[in-house]
């Protein structure tokens, strides 16, 4: 038996490069038309945070849209595909579904808009989350378009799309409640971005090895 050092990250993954690919190939072919319903969502987010009127309100609204996108990843993505190529994905759905549960929770809150540095930095994440990375995903590794991972249909960049909106609200009141609700909004996201690129990193690896 080889040492534990000798190892890459592609011997401890559970699908090839391929089988990766295809699921979203399948997962795409198999919920369309759902695609013009994720991207009418994202426009409305959108317009949701640049918006300035009424910033407690449409803050909700955005919250319980990113609801939504969280709890079909959840299901359509995580559970009833993910699921039959890697075994964590249960785990995955769960966490996806908690943070649905508790941004339908935020959306009963009151939260506004601090313009600043942070709400620019998290503008420019969700605009690179809604027109960018899905993009990059195909045209950088050569993928076809069948393939396409979608803001509110693919974990990647609806979870950075998400940072980009907790960066942008806050808690309308300074209360304790407001802000560990804001502060537990963080872990789920933030964690998942680091699972997309570890995958993405070790994917590419095992290319570059095989």
């Amino acid at each position: 038996m080889s040492e534990w050092w000798t190892y890459r990250p592609s011997d401890f993954l559970l699908f090839s490069a391929r089988t990766y690919h295809r699921l979203f190939e399948r997962y795409n072919a198999e919920t369309w038309p759902v695609h013009l319903l994720a991207c009418a969502l994202a426009l409305a987010l959108a317009w949701l945070l640049i918006r300035r009127a009424s910033a407690p309100r449409t803050a909700r609204a955005a919250c319980a849209l990113l609801a939504a996108a969280w709890l079909w990843i959840a299901w359509a993505l995580h559970l009833q595909r993910y699921a039959d190529i890697n075994w964590a994905a249960v785990w995955f759905a769960a966490a996806y579904a908690l943070q649905g549960l508790l941004l339908l929770l935020a959306a009963a809150c009151d939260w506004r808009r601090q313009p600043g540095p942070r709400d620019t930095i998290g503008l420019a994440l969700f605009g690179a989350a809604l027109f960018i990375q899905p993009w990059l995903t195909v045209v950088l590794s050569g993928r076809p378009w069948r393939e396409i991972e979608l803001f509110g249909l693919a974990p990647d960049p609806t979870a950075l799309g998400t940072i980009g909106l907790l960066l942008v609200l806050r808690p309308a009141r300074a209360s304790g409640a407001a802000r560990t609700l804001h502060a537990a909004l963080w872990p789920v996201p933030l964690l998942w971005c680091l699972i997309g690129a570890m995958t993405r990193w070790t994917l590419h690896a095992q290319g570059q090895g095989g």
